[in-house]
C-alpha cells in the first residue's frame, strides 16, 4: 500500500463522521428550530426591472386587479425594491395597530425628502423623537380646537368670497376643482400668514406665489422617478433631475417664508401684542415663532417651522380640492342625494340664511356624503408608503426591514366582504352601525381609514374636515347646479399625488336663495 492510499484511508472515517454530524444538525434544525416564514406571494416580473413594465399609469387599478389572484397581502418588485401591498382590513389592523410601532417609518422617496427639507417634517420623516415632537406641536398647539375655532373668521371670509364669485358667474361653466383649490389655498394662506397680509396688503401676490409653489411641488412629486426604484444605482446620479428640480422649487417657498418672518420680526409691536387686532387671534406663523423662541421641548428650529408649514399647504390643498370635486360629481349624478342634501340644508340653515361653521355638526346627511366620497375616492389610494424598521411577520409572511408598504385603502374600501354593493354611492350606509363599529376619520375602523391610521394618521383631519364641509355646504345651499348641455359625467380617475378626475368637473350654477344680499 502506497503512502498516499494510507492517507486517504485515514481520512475516510473522520469524513464519514463529519457527514453524519452535518446531516443530524440539518435534520435537527429543520425539526426543532422554527423556519423563517416565506415572503408573501406575488407576480414574478422581469430580471432587474421587476414588475414595472407591466404597470400602467393608474397604479391603483393595476394593483386592484392582482388582489383576486394573490389575496390580502402580496409582494412585487419594482426595480430592485420590494413592495408589499396590504389589501384587507384584518392585515391592515396588524400593520397599523398591533405592529404599528414597527411599521411607523417612511419608505424612501427622493422627491418627498427634498420637499420636506430632508425629512425634517411630519409627513416624510421616520418615526423619530423629532418627528413625534413636531406632530405633537402641530396637533396640540397649531391645530388645537381653540386655534381652529379662533381661525373661523378667516375660513368664513374666503368661503363667502367664493360664494360671491360664483354668484357673479351665474349661468356660466365653472371648473369645480379649480374653484375648490383656489378657495382652500386662500383659506390656508389666511390662517398661516394672516398678520403679514393685514399689515402689508399682499394677499393676492402671496396666494399667487403659494399657488405656483404648491402646483410645482405636486407636479414634480407626481413624476415616476426611476431613482426611487434603483436607489443603489441611480439615487446619487439624480438621473431625471427630480431632486434638483424639487430643491429649486423649495427655494421658492424659502423666499416666501423668510420674507414673512423678517417682516414679522421687524413689526415689534405685533410681536409684543401677539394678537391680530382685526381678527382677535394669532395666525399659525405667530404660534410657530413663539414656539421657536421657547427653550423647552416644544421649541422648533427654522427648518422645522418651514417643513411644518409646507406640510400644511401640500397636504391640505390638492387632496381637499380633489375630494370636493369628487363629492360634487357624485351628488350631481345622484338626484336623490342632491335632494336630500339640499333638503337638510334648508331645514338646518334656512333659505334666508348663509351656512356658518356652527351648522356643520348638524348636517348629518352631508357628513355621510363626504364619508361615502372618501370611501370610493380616497385622495391617496395607498396613503403615504410605510417601511418596517425591522424584519416582521405579518399574516404568516416575512416582511423584510426597509420594504415599501402600500396600505391599499382603495381596495379595502371597495371590498364586498365589508361593504354591501361596494361600487354603489350610498351615503345611507354610514348611518348603519354594527355593534361597536364607528365610522369616522380616527383610523380605528380598518374598513374605513381614508386619512390613515395609527401613528401615521393625518394630523390635519380637523382642519381639512371643516374646510371641506364648509365649502361643500355653501356651494350646495347657495346654488343649484347642472351640467352643460350635452355633457355627461365621467367617473374616470387618474393616479397621482392625489386621486383626481380624469376630466375636470364643469358645472353651471343658478341662484337658490331669493335674498340677493346673501350673495354679497
Amino acid at each position: 500500500m502506497t503512502p498516499s492510499s494510507n492517507t486517504y484511508g485515514d481520512l475516510a472515517i473522520p469524513l464519514a463522521l463529519l457527514a453524519v454530524v452535518i446531516t443530524v444538525a440539518i435534520w435537527c434544525k429543520k425539526t426543532f428550530l422554527p423556519s423563517k416564514p416565506p415572503l408573501p406571494p406575488g407576480p414574478i416580473g422581469l430580471p432587474l426591472v421587476g414588475y414595472i413594465p407591466f404597470l400602467g399609469p393608474n397604479l391603483h387599478l393595476e394593483l386592484y386587479k392582482l388582489v383576486p389572484r394573490y389575496g390580502p397581502i402580496f409582494k412585487l418588485y419594482l426595480g430592485n425594491n420590494l413592495h408589499v401591498v396590504v389589501n384587507s382590513a384584518a392585515v391592515a389592523k396588524v400593520v397599523t395597530g398591533e405592529q404599528d410601532e414597527s411599521f411607523a417609518n417612511r419608505a424612501a422617496h427622493i422627491a418627498g425628502r427634498a420637499a420636506s427639507y430632508d425629512a425634517s417634517d411630519i409627513a416624510f420623516a421616520d418615526n423619530t423623537v423629532d418627528r413625534r415632537k413636531l406632530r405633537k406641536v402641530l396637533v396640540h398647539e397649531v391645530l388645537s380646537n381653540i386655534n381652529l375655532e379662533a381661525s373661523e373668521a378667516y375660513r368664513r371670509r374666503e368661503v363667502r368670497k367664493t360664494v360671491k364669485d360664483v354668484h357673479g358667474a351665474i349661468g356660466t361653466a365653472i371648473d369645480i376643482n379649480e374653484m375648490a383649490f383656489s378657495t382652500v389655498l386662500s383659506v390656508l394662506t389666511n390662517i398661516v400668514w394672516a398678520k403679514s397680509i393685514a399689515k402689508g396688503g399682499k394677499f393676492s401676490n402671496l396666494v399667487a406665489e403659494m399657488r405656483d409653489f404648491v402646483t410645482g411641488v405636486v407636479e414634480i412629486a407626481g413624476e415616476m422617478n426611476l431613482s426611487d426604484f434603483f436607489p443603489t444605482v441611480l439615487a446619487k446620479m439624480d438621473f431625471q433631475g427630480v431632486e434638483r428640480r424639487m430643491k429649486n422649487q423649495m427655494k421658492v417657498f424659502d423666499k416666501i417664508f423668510e420674507t414673512s418672518v423678517e417682516d414679522r420680526m421687524n413689526s415689534k409691536s405685533a410681536m409684543k401684542e401677539g394678537v391680530d387686532k382685526e381678527e382677535g387671534r394669532k395666525d399659525f406663523l405667530e404660534i410657530l415663532l413663539e414656539l421657536q423662541q421657547q427653550n423647552n421641548e416644544s421649541s422648533l428650529t427654522m427648518t422645522q417651522m418651514k417643513a411644518v408649514i409646507a406640510d400644511i399647504f401640500l397636504g391640505g390643498t390638492d387632496a381637499t380640492s380633489a375630494t370636493i370635486e369628487w363629492a360634487m360629481t357624485e351628488i350631481l349624478r345622484n338626484e336623490q342625494v342632491m335632494k336630500k342634501v339640499q333638503d337638510e340644508l334648508t331645514e338646518i340653515v334656512g333659505l334666508n340664511n348663509i351656512v356658518e361653521e356652527s351648522h356643520l355638526p348638524k348636517l348629518k346627511y352631508l357628513d355621510a356624503v363626504v364619508k361615502e366620497t372618501f370611501r370610493l375616492h380616497p385622495p391617496m389610494p395607498f396613503l403615504l408608503p410605510r417601511a418596517p424598521n425591522k424584519s416582521c411577520t405579518v399574516a404568516g409572511y416575512t416582511i423584510p426591514k426597509g420594504s415599501t408598504i402600500f396600505m391599499n385603502v382603495w381596495a379595502i374600501q371597495r371590498d364586498p366582504q365589508y361593504w354591501e354593493n361596494p361600487l354603489e354611492f350610498n351615503p345611507e350606509r354610514f348611518f348603519n352601525y354594527k355593534g361597536s363599529e364607528k365610522w369616522d376619520y380616527t383610523g380605528t375602523n380598518l374598513k374605513f381609514f381614508p386619512l390613515g391610521s395609527g401613528r401615521r394618521r393625518c394630523p390635519g383631519v380637523g382642519l381639512g374636515e371643516k374646510m371641506m364641509m364648509h365649502v361643500l355646504s355653501s356651494l350646495l345651499h347657495s346654488f343649484d347646479w347642472s351640467l352643460p348641455t350635452g355633457q355627461k359625467l365621467d367617473l374616470s380617475d387618474k393616479f397621482g399625488i392625489a386621486l383626481k378626475k380624469q376630466k375636470p368637473l364643469i358645472a353651471i350654477p343658478s341662484p337658490r336663495l331669493k335674498d340677493a344680499s346673501l350673495y354679497t
